[in-house]
């Protein structure tokens, strides 16, 4: 048996496309999203995936997964992460507040609800949020806003009998007690679950930023939706360490500038984004309450009071540190 290497057995114009491949191997990350593309996460994932592959000369690719097409809603994502099943995923804060009260900060009612607020709201968690990603074993790389939340609904929610009437999908616990707290009947919901409770009539309200919504096309079934500019919620992207890790440096340099690109972006986005998604509801038949009727927005200020009480003594000195820090910036 001949002991010469078997590359060397090949014509010259093989072996040089055998060693050009070798060079220049390929590493791929997939990126499960349980939201649409259409979504503002999901343009993250395309845009991230692009400067991902210019900014490396296409030594590491990025696949975005969108619209749960993983088989993993949110809450599975972090853990599909964080065990190595997954490289990275694009993950809804307020889904995950069950692992961490800190992922529903952005999501706390009536906190933070212009673009500026929220982002600088960003700026004061970024570190902590940093911390309880790493501690499941993942990086940060980039984060989306979403456009203030509001309520689809069936029927129009004028006043506060009409809260009591909605049987409405909310994404976080903070947004289910609020909603029980008014007399709703509410449950937190997976949206990719979202369109079976609604075909068996088991929700007729779901609380939704137009861009979410639109996304799913909501306005099948409900017509109505009302500005209440609930919160400003965030969604994160994370990678698994040991994929980071295994990476060389200026790859990785790569990637955090192709990471920082799309937060940019991301902020960026927001502006005008609120308009685009009222004119696609109002193309397909929607009455939008612009802003929400004002015993309806009592009525939720009121019952968030408790609320935001309580995820303070949950959050502790570290999340009472980063309201303080907050509402300092805010006088």
């Amino acid at each position: 048996m001949s002991s010469r290497h078997p590359l060397r057995r090949l014509p010259l114009s093989l072996l040089l496309l055998a060693l050009a491949g070798t060079a220049h191997a390929q590493t791929t990350w997939r990126l499960a999203n349980e939201y649409p593309a259409t979504s503002l996460p999901g343009e993250a994932d395309t845009y991230f995936a692009k400067s991902v592959a210019e900014k490396t000369g296409g030594k590491l690719a990025i696949e975005p997964v969108p619209d749960a097409k993983s088989g993993l809603k949110t809450r599975e994502q972090l853990a599909a992460v964080q065990s190595g099943q997954w490289a990275m995923a694009d993950s809804f804060a307020g889904a995950l507040g069950d692992e961490h009260p800190l992922f529903l900060l952005s999501s706390l009612p009536f906190l933070a609800v212009s673009a500026e607020d929220a982002k600088r709201l960003y700026d004061i968690a970024k570190p902590a949020y940093e911390k309880v990603f790493a501690a499941r074993k993942q990086k940060l790389l980039y984060v989306s806003p979403w456009p203030a939340s509001g309520i689809w609904s069936a029927a129009p929610v004028g006043d506060a009998a009409a809260l009591k009437a909605l049987k409405i999908r909310t994404y976080d616990k903070t947004g289910t007690e609020i909603f029980a707290r008014v007399g709703a009947t509410s449950q937190t919901i997976s949206f990719a679950d979202l369109p079976a409770k609604m075909e068996a009539g088991e929700i007729n309200a779901v609380l939704s930023s137009g861009d979410g919504g639109a996304a799913r096309k909501l306005w099948e079934k409900l017509k109505n939706f009302s500005e209440i500019n609930y919160a400003i919620p965030l969604s994160f992207a994370t990678v698994n360490l040991d994929a980071w890790n295994a990476l060389d440096a200026p790859t990785r340099a790569a990637v955090e500038a192709a990471a920082a690109a799309t937060s940019a972006r991301q902020w960026q986005a927001m502006s005008g984004r609120v308009a685009e998604n009222y004119g696609r509801m109002r193309q397909q038949g929607m009455n939008i309450a612009s802003p929400a009727p004002a015993p309806v927005m009592a009525t939720l200020k009121e019952a968030a009071v408790q609320t935001l009480a309580a995820w303070e003594q949950q959050a502790g000195e570290e999340g009472r540190a980063i309201l303080e820090a907050y509402r300092r910036g805010a006088r």
